[in-house]
């Protein structure tokens, strides 16, 4: 797990969860490879770690990522981080969280929106500003009332990732419950929506990639005509 996922992560239950006890929380993607949500999710609660392969931090091994082993309306809170862009279909994944979350559960999104590709053991995905609309959409037209509450593009730690962090509460009824953002306090991000916003917040026209990107490629052409002078 790289920096910035374990940051957003700890974010999240900070923001979110850091007062809950005796809650089921379920880890999607759980393996411990270089770090896990494990380390910094609130102590006295359930924790499961879900995966496709026995591991440091795994609890349930699956065959079939679109099935999860839990009830209809028994999680409290459901986190993944850094696997959706291994899934196929990672919008069945997304509802089968819906499916299990209890009505005023959340869901905490994080996958990437850039970087090298990596399979594990297929890597097909990158999300952007509307990807949490987007499955938000998907999960009222199969039958969840959910609501996005916050987005945001992080911006790159010590590594090259750039983080799309996105989190939900199952039924919207519910908003009332979990009124605190990540946003609100934390500033290392781009393209950032909180509930309610009519706006982004810290628009970006480029991404850092990009931005670092333009930045070499000047600074490059700016030696050759140097030299051809």
């Amino acid at each position: 797990m790289h920096d910035t996922a374990m940051l957003h992560g700890r974010l999240f239950f900070k923001t979110y969860a850091r007062n809950i006890t005796g809650a089921t929380i379920v880890d999607i993607g759980a393996q411990d490879v270089n770090g896990s949500l494990r380390e910094v999710a609130p102590e006295g609660n359930n924790y499961i770690g879900v995966d496709f392969v026995k591991g440091k931090g795994v609890d349930v091994i699956i065959d079939d990522p679109y099935k999860l082993p839990m009830d209809d309306n028994s999680v409290d809170i459901c986190v993944s981080s850094s696997c959706f862009e291994h899934a196929d279909f990672f919008w069945l994944s997304f509802l089968e969280v819906m499916r299990i979350l209890k009505p005023d559960g959340l869901f905490y999104l994080n996958a990437p929106s850039n970087g090298m590709y990596h399979r594990y053991p297929v890597d097909c995905w990158r999300f952007y500003p509307d990807s949490g609309f987007a499955l938000n959409k998907w999960a009222r037209r199969n039958g969840y009332d959910s609501l996005l509450l916050e987005s945001f593009i992080g911006n790159q730690g010590k590594d090259m990732w750039n983080d799309f962090v996105a989190i939900f509460v199952k039924h919207k009824s519910f908003e009332h419950m979990h009124r605190e953002r990540i946003t609100s306090e934390y500033g290392s991000y781009v393209m950032g929506y909180k509930l309610g916003d009519k706006e982004l917040v810290n628009p970006v026209k480029f991404s850092e990639d990009q931005t670092l990107y333009m930045s070499a490629r000047n600074q490059i052409n700016q030696i050759k005509n140097i030299i051809a002078r």
